[in-house]
């Protein structure tokens, strides 16, 4: 299969320049590839989508010298490309991993999770880790309250090679264990829906940011639940303020549309996004495109690259 990668930002506010810059990444992985790249928008969680936010993201990173091949602007043959328009599939998953015994209901609160005995915890994105409670529950509990689906999960060791920070590996039975795939609101948790969208889109690699390293190993239990081929994974390190701390708007207009407004240009932008991804010299200004042929991911750093944006 050819190769085909993908972005896919969540519609809540502006492109921050370090969406941007992750997603100039995984364009240059495909282009220099040869390959396909689409736009995917991940909506499900409704509360936090902003009005006009998609519509301004798409601009955006189409001023910065981005295109797709397909996408919600532009259609395709994996339609729809908005998550909110994908529930039938992400629930057809889940009853499949629950028909095949590899998935469980379960009755827990995130607070009974929490004050569970020597519940150590786990990664920030799913809270502390599952002491099991439900895994051999006979029934449920008599009371009312809705169910969420866990993925069962078994000791050992997931290993992957990563294409920028290389061999990796995690026991998700002793960080995480048992994990939600779907919330007790009916909502598909994020591990199940980029797995279940990935495969049916044909995705063969991705790049992200590497806040995401540590729900591979999740994804690809899911992947060899499902009976599906992995995809492959790169995670580009994420650009600190000059604080240290991961950029946020709390260090000030760092938007590219807030570039925009001042004038900025998009070889200018694109050229500091390349430099911190190590890739140009500092104070270079080059198109996307100028950069396709020279790509690798090898060349890629490893190491925090501060951006300042009181500097730009």
């Amino acid at each position: 299969m050819s190769y085909r990668g993908r972005f896919a930002p969540s519609p809540t506010g502006d492109v921050h320049l370090g969406t941007a810059r992750t997603a100039l990444a995984a364009w240059l992985a495909a282009r220099s590839a040869g390959g396909g790249y689409v736009m995917r928008i991940e909506d499900l969680d409704g509360p936090r989508t902003i009005p006009g936010a998609e519509e301004r993201i798409l601009e955006d990173l189409a001023w910065l010298g981005l295109d797709w091949d397909e996408g919600p602007d532009v259609g395709g043959p994996h339609a729809p490309y908005r998550q909110s328009l994908r529930l039938a599939r992400y629930n057809a998953a889940v009853e499949q991993l629950l028909a095949d015994g590899r998935a469980f209901r379960c009755w827990c609160s995130r607070a009974e999770v929490a004050r569970a005995a020597l519940a150590p915890h786990g990664p920030a994105d799913d809270g502390p880790r599952y002491p099991g409670t439900c895994r051999v529950r006979a029934t449920p509990p008599p009371r009312d309250r809705r169910p969420s689906v866990r993925l069962r999960v078994e000791p050992e060791l997931v290993e992957f090679a990563d294409g920028v920070h290389g061999a990796h590996r995690e026991d998700v039975a002793a960080a995480i264990g048992d994990f939600v795939i779907r919330r007790a609101d009916g909502i598909p948790a994020y591990q199940l829906a980029v797995v279940v969208d990935d495969t049916a889109m044909g995705m063969t690699d991705v790049v992200r940011g590497d806040d995401l390293l540590g729900s591979t190993a999740r994804q690809l239990l899911l992947y060899r639940a499902l009976g599906v081929a992995a995809t492959r994974f790169a995670h580009v390190p994420l650009v600190p303020g000059p604080d240290g701390a991961r950029l946020s708007k709390r260090h000030g207009a760092i938007g590219i549309r807030a570039l925009r407004d001042r004038g900025r240009s998009p070889a200018a932008v694109a050229g500091l996004l390349a430099a911190t991804l190590g890739l140009v010299p500092d104070g270079t200004e080059c198109t996307p495109r100028e950069l396709v042929a020279d790509f690798a991911l090898a060349r890629i750093t490893r190491a925090a690259t501060t951006l300042d944006p009181s500097a730009l």
